[in-house]
């Protein structure tokens, strides 16, 4: 397989994301990889198969791609990740377009796969194996911003929430060393990368299988030594996982982001029990009061689930309540998806779509506004900002409280040109409902 242009379409979340990147660096070597799939000989395409949505739009990708066959340079079209490795056989006999499909734990037979096609086109290479892998590391060409980039720090999840078929897709969870963490962000940090992401299914057990303890604070710590290092955003906190240890760090190291995301998923006790969550709405109160004691100026996000079955009108009531009186600083709410596979399919009194609708629509209303009040309280106040791009002649960039694509932006006027991946100050003058606008304190850009 030489010379061949490749172009690679990533779907769903960023650990999703990361397996692309390696991908994309093992593929590099003798071709080229291309950015407009019109042009690529060869097309990726690695899927989502969390929720209904993701797997439709993987789906949808999938089939689009394929018309690039007849229309475009496309000579073969290879299907990975997620819904391949949940679906795989089935895709196979529904979408005979598809040449190569391997599962996220087949990534090493890339290469291999390819080649074999290549030689012979009327080929297929099938291989979506079940079983507790390593994990996918090694070089990466970055798909974010050059000055940032996540790292996994495990793979795999133990927690079986009832609602979720990860456990069944990326198998028993499984920590990274310390070791290649380090190194890889001292890679990444030699490349310009200045804020690293730290992403699992739950950092908060990071270490627990290898290490015999929870050893986030301690990779933390250590990550903070790397030079160019100037932010470290931890993602995916399991509430009733963080200890006061992980508090203690996030508010004294000064490379931490002031800002942890939370999965809670729910608050009522009786949602949170059938939903296989080991914690309780009364340890989750205790931590988020923790952590606002604790961690000044900190920015909690979380996601929730409505319409989980048997949700009841009390039930959502408790979970507005919570919303209102928590004004919590971000906010996802996603509603609930029915998965194949998954206890929580097979429980009784499921939810009418249109509840759910509902009931989505009710909770973003009450955070929308919580927001724009947050938001408001900004005014005056001065951040860094990290510089992400230029829209005609307004700068924007985000500060600690924004996780990129989720959080919105700070947007600001300058003068003079900006470097991508630069840092500057800026005082927030004007608010909106997620984004900020400021004016540049520092003396070079006025």
């Amino acid at each position: 397989m030489d010379n061949l242009k490749v172009g690679l379409i990533s779907l769903g979340c960023d650990k999703n994301r990361i397996d692309s990147e390696i991908i994309l660096s093992n593929i590099k070597a003798n071709n080229e990889i291309v950015n407009d799939a019109k042009k690529a000989d060869i097309i990726i395409v690695n899927t989502c198969g969390f929720i209904e949505t993701s797997k439709q739009e993987s789906i949808d990708t999938i089939l689009e791609m394929a018309k690039y066959k007849n229309k475009y340079n496309c000579k073969l079209l290879v299907v990975t990740g997620c819904l391949t490795q949940r679906y795989g056989k089935e895709l196979m006999e529904l979408m005979p377009e598809i040449d190569v499909m391997l599962g996220v734990n087949d990534y090493d037979k890339l290469n291999e796969s390819i080649d074999k096609c290549i030689k012979n086109s009327e080929e297929k290479v099938y291989s979506c194996e079940y079983k507790d892998a390593g994990i996918n590391e090694g070089e990466r060409i970055l798909t974010t911003p050059s000055h940032t980039a996540y790292i996994r720090i495990a793979e795999g999840c133990n927690n079986f929430c009832t609602y979720c078929i990860i456990p069944k897709i990326r198998g028993k969870y499984r920590s990274r060393s310390m070791e290649n963490i380090i190194k890889e962000a001292q890679s990444l940090a030699q490349q310009g990368v200045k804020e690293i992401i730290l992403v699992a299914q739950d950092t908060t057990r990071y270490g627990t299988d290898i290490y015999g303890k929870k050893a986030l604070s301690e990779l933390i710590r250590k990550l903070s030594k790397i030079e160019n290092i100037h932010w470290i955003r931890i993602l995916y906190c399991y509430p009733e996982e963080i200890t006061e240890e992980l508090i203690d760090e996030i508010a004294t190291n000064t490379k931490v982001c002031k800002y942890l995301d939370i999965p809670l998923q729910h608050i009522s006790n009786n949602i949170l029990k059938a939903m296989g969550r080991r914690g309780t709405k009364e340890e989750i109160l205790n931590n988020i009061n923790k952590l606002r004691e604790k961690v000044k100026n900190i920015v909690l996000r979380t996601s929730i689930i409505v319409g989980f079955p048997g949700e009841t009108e009390e039930d959502f009531q408790e979970l507005k309540d919570f919303i209102k009186d928590e004004k919590l600083d971000k906010l996802g709410v996603f509603k609930y998806s029915r998965e194949d596979g998954t206890p929580a399919a097979l429980m009784k009194n499921q939810i009418d779509e249109k509840v759910k609708e509902s009931r989505e629509e009710e909770l973003m209303s009450i955070q929308q506004e919580i927001s724009k009040q947050i938001n408001s309280n900004k005014i005056g106040r001065v951040y860094e900002v990290i510089v992400e791009g230029k829209e005609e002649e307004e700068w924007y960039g985000r500060n600690y409280e924004m996780t990129p694509e989720i959080d919105g932006l700070v947007y600001f006027n300058c003068d003079n040109n900006l470097e991508i991946g630069s840092i500057v100050n800026v005082k927030i003058t004007h608010s909106l409902e997620y984004d900020l606008i400021g004016v540049v304190c520092d003396e070079s850009c006025k």
